[in-house]
């Protein structure tokens, strides 16, 4: 059968996942009577909680005799790693842009990585049945977009499409026919090169690993794209590391390619196919898996570096060990290295003390995606303020710098400009509006500088804001940037809430906690309406007579707590601060929760 290897890729919500649904079904690759969840491809819990994609999945369809391996990948900068990866296993590329919001930071960075492979993209204008859809100008900002990255004449000779993916269509004009996706099919078939390895199915075998799975019965998992030669089950084979040495020799025990939403056992692989093979015990991601004639490993696609390190540490709290089960330093480190097994982007180093572990990655969405998924797995974790990794570059300290947009109203321009530029160290290279009532502006901050500002953000603007980051480059130091400006309340006793002293602290700050909830000393229960940190009584109960006077039997109302979520916590807190994280709750407390010692630092610091 006739091959094609495609990604589709775009920014966060462009609707790359809700695309794909309807290339399945309109392919035949579900019955007619199967029921399919919608956004099928993200079978991750927390990928159909947040409405992102966080895994690289392949799928397949075939098309009038030409069977199309489609990999979703995901939109987001800090799960870059997966899309730097697969997009070497792929010969084209499907770039989806939103046709009223154009272009966005995502799209540039999954864009760039795309162009510098050599891949040629086809361009389809999503979306473009909303009110507000400009597909024309969108269409202008993706040509200077490739224009800017430096595409050469085949790639800005891109073919494009208008479609509307959750209604199922796409047409070569705005006002084609709108009927079904075939004429997409037809393009992808037409556009998209078939697999220069098919030419080498007579060489020896060789694959470069790309992504690791794991499965119940048949144990590790690795999924890449076949290079040269074949492979039948049952053939040995020998893994080879990146520098070419010799990790294991294994037999493989089934080959599995990707069918629809299901993988199906194959008797053969052949050069050009994406397909998974089991068998091995050691090998893993960006190892080559060949045979045993091959002496030199394929080239790996450098992963680009982290920018930001957390701290995981084991949960000392007076309350560690009721709601999970993993609580053992032993345990986490063996979880952490495993994630990192699996994902090239994330790097694990022990701490002096061996207690707690450096964790560096992209940045918080992707450090808040690991700890959400170890506390469901029944972890207890301390989680340090994100701090961001540094270079030397030419004998000066270099530091991380992202391109952030921001679409937000009209009215509340100023106050976004004000803290971006202004305490933040971050320079604005452009402003323009976006309809609607709505300013689109584009500054170059230094990370240091977003860690803990969207909530700040989203506050400045109301809820109506949409902050998007990408990294940029790495620039010279920027000097000192103040941290958060407002103490916080902490807990002097051990203990549970009481609502009459809660109430009487409101006029103190706004609270974290309610009535009823298990408190213990150095636990931060909310934030004072001051600069300083303030120790308070959330025990004290009301003294109680048997004298009835006016004004003394007031009824308790209390304001309804800020509930924060993981990411938000994990952005307030100070470098003094940590975050208590097991599978019921997520606490905010103090590093040092002895009072004696906590002052005894405070004056050292």
């Amino acid at each position: 059968m006739d091959l094609r290897n495609i990604a589709i890729i775009a920014h966060v919500d462009h609707g790359k996942t809700t695309l794909v649904d309807n290339l399945l079904k309109q392919s035949g690759a579900f019955r007619d009577n199967q029921a399919v969840a919608e956004r099928a491809m993200d079978s991750n819990d927390l990928e159909r909680e947040r409405g992102i994609t966080i895994f690289a999945k392949p799928t397949s369809v075939e098309w009038k005799g030409t069977r199309i391996n489609i990999v979703d990948t995901p939109g987001h900068a800090d799960f870059g790693g997966e899309v730097e990866r697969i997009l070497s296993m792929v010969d084209g590329v499907v770039l989806l842009v939103d046709a009223a919001e154009g272009p966005m930071p995502q799209t540039k960075f999954v864009t760039s990585k795309a162009l510098a492979l050599g891949l040629r993209p086809i361009v389809v204008l999503n979306k473009v049945d909303k009110p507000d859809a400009e597909p024309d100008r969108a269409l202008d900002e993706v040509f200077d977009l490739f224009a800017a990255l430096e595409a050469d004449e085949d790639q800005l000779d891109f073919p494009h499409m208008y479609a509307s993916g959750r209604a199922g269509w796409a047409d070569h004009t705005l006002d084609g026919s709108r009927k079904d996706l075939h004429a997409l099919f037809d393009l992808i078939v037409n556009h998209v090169p078939r697999p220069r390895q098919i030419a080498r199915q007579n060489e020896d075998f060789r694959m470069l690993a790309t992504t690791l799975g794991a499965d119940p019965f048949v144990g590790r998992l690795l999924t890449g794209r076949v290079e040269s030669g074949r492979l039948k089950v049952g053939q040995t084979v020998q893994t080879l590391s990146r520098l070419g040495e010799k990790i294991e020799q294994f037999r493989v025990t089934r080959i599995q390619a990707f069918r629809g939403l299901s993988q199906q056992d194959i008797e053969e692989a052949l050069a050009g196919d994406i397909v998974s093979l089991a068998g091995m015990t050691k090998s893993t991601v960006a190892d080559t898996i060949c045979a045993l004639a091959v002496d030199d490993p394929l080239h790996a696609q450098p992963i680009d570096p982290p920018t930001i390190t957390v701290t995981f540490g084991i949960n000392d709290s007076p309350l560690a060990g009721r709601d999970g089960k993993k609580v053992q330093s032993r345990v986490i480190r063996e979880r952490l290295m495993k994630e990192a097994e699996s994902n090239v982007a994330i790097k694990i180093s022990d701490t002096p003390g061996g207690e707690a572990f450096e964790v560096a990655g992209r940045g918080e969405l992707q450090m808040g995606v690991l700890i959400e998924n170890m506390r469901r797995e029944g972890f207890e974790l301390s989680i340090s303020r994100p701090q961001v990794l540094f270079r030397e570059i030419d004998g000066l300290k270099h530091e991380p710098v992202e391109e952030v947009t921001i679409d937000v109203d009209d009215e509340y321009t100023g106050a976004v400009i004000e803290k971006i530029t202004g305490p933040r160290k971050g320079e604005l290279k452009e402003m323009k509006p976006a309809g609607a009532g709505k300013t689109r502006i584009i500054a170059l901050v230094p990370s240091r500088g977003l860690i803990g500002y969207h909530g700040e953000f989203l506050t400045d603007t109301r809820g109506t804001g949409v902050l998007n980051r990408v990294f940029h480059a790495w620039e010279p130091f920027k000097g000192p940037i103040e941290g958060r400006r407002a103490g916080v309340l902490i807990s002097m006793e051990n203990g549970v809430s009481v609502a009459y002293a809660l109430w009487n602290l409101e006029e103190r700050g706004r609270m974290f906690i309610g009535a009823q909830e298990p408190i213990y000393t150095g636990m931060i229960i909310g934030e004072h309406s001051r600069d300083n940190d303030l120790e308070v009584n959330p025990l004290k109960g009301k003294k109680l007579t048997n004298v009835r006077a006016s004004g003394t039997d007031e009824a308790v109302r209390l304001t309804t707590p800020i509930t924060m979520t993981l990411e938000q916590a994990i952005a307030y807190i100070d470098d003094d601060e940590l975050v208590e994280v097991t599978p019921n709750a997520i606490r905010l407390r103090k590093r040092y929760l002895d009072p004696h010692e906590r002052k005894r630092q405070t004056r050292a610091g």
